[in-house]
């Protein structure tokens, strides 16, 4: 009986990853919670800070994730969104700059 060989020419497939020189570690992302940074950032440190759920960041204000949704981002909260009806992402560094921002705001005449 002769075995027969798959068109790629990799045979019965059993050591194809390493035929193509790719390694099992080398495979997706080892942190998919990476967040990105600004280059110059001092130290290397994260310029943007952690990612922040809504709930955090609603934890973080004192308010509902409600509130957040329909006063503050609307105010200007910074955040991405990964699509039209996707999940909101906020960085730590950027709501307080925004809160600073705003409590500045606040009290000039």
């Amino acid at each position: 009986m002769t075995k027969r060989r798959r068109m790629s020419g990799f045979g019965d497939g059993s050591k194809a990853a390493s035929m193509l020189h790719i390694s099992h570690a080398s495979l997706g992302q080892s942190y998919p919670q990476h967040c990105p940074t600004l280059q110059g950032a001092g130290n290397g440190q994260n310029a943007l800070g952690e990612p922040l759920t809504i709930r955090e960041v609603s934890e973080m204000l004192g308010c509902s994730a409600w509130t957040i949704r329909q006063k503050y981002i609307p105010d200007g909260l910074p955040h991405l969104q990964s699509g039209p009806a996707g999940k909101l992402i906020f960085f730590h560094n950027q709501v307080v700059r925004w809160i600073l921002r705003r409590q500045t705001n606040q009290h000039q005449p």
